[in-house]
């Protein structure tokens, strides 16, 4: 009999590697996570609840495109996605004078965010057409430059590699496919997703081992194979 999965486990160095090779890691919101940055959230934030217009702005401005991009890779649906983020800073806006600063700005908008993303989810019907992501200055991840162009048969292989990957993430349950896309690709610690997710950072070491085991498992074969 397999030994039960330890709830603190989190994804090994194999399983990093097996899925930063399957899952690409735009540089969405990498600057981020810098102390810097943190500090003028909070004293944006602050500025916020204080009724200043103006900060919350640079908010919207700094946090949009983030946002846009974790709402498609939830809902795959651009203009549900446009709708959700607009919706989650509305929140945030009308919630200003309740705001606490002990906790990251991020952590507080992608909580908002996910239980949005969850809801839309539960409420709606799956979408089967993909969509294109938006990366950092909102160009099409696929766009490319000119004299960099793939040829035909490169685009059809990496519509195909980013449909399976994508398909596959999707179909994890909701707080793995959350969790993955926090991590992978919005670059969330374990501490803010654990505070964004509502659980202990060893639930959030286990979602993500038990998401990478199963994309591993589902997508191995086909990398191996030479179809990813």
């Amino acid at each position: 009999m397999a030994a039960p999965i330890r709830s603190d486990r989190q994804p090994t160095t194999d399983h990093k590697q097996i899925i930063s090779q399957l899952i690409p890691l735009p540089s969405v919101i990498n600057n981020v996570a810098t102390m810097a940055m943190m500090d003028q959230d909070l004293e944006l934030m602050l500025r916020v609840r204080s009724g200043d217009a103006e900060s919350f702005e640079v908010l919207l401005r700094r946090y949009r495109v983030p946002l846009v991009s974790f709402f498609v890779r939830m809902v795959r649906d651009q203009a549900l996605a446009e709708d959700l983020a607009q919706e989650a800073f509305l929140r945030i806006y009308q919630a200003r004078h309740r705001y606490q600063p002990e906790a990251r700005f991020t952590t507080w908008l992608y909580r908002i965010a996910t239980n949005l993303a969850l809801n839309a989810i539960r409420d709606r019907k799956p979408v089967a057409a993909p969509v294109e992501f938006e990366d950092r200055e909102g160009e099409p991840e696929t766009a490319r430059i000119a004299d960099e162009r793939p040829t035909a048969e490169q685009q059809m292989m990496e519509s195909d590699r980013a449909r399976i990957i994508r398909q596959a993430v999707e179909e994890l349950p909701e707080k793995q496919c959350a969790a993955v896309i926090l991590h992978k690709y919005q670059n969330v610690d374990y501490r803010q997703i654990s505070k964004v997710l509502g659980v202990s950072e060893s639930a959030v070491k286990s979602l993500l081992f038990r998401a990478y085991e199963s994309l591993r498992a589902r997508l191995e074969p086909l990398l191996k194979g030479g179809q990813l």
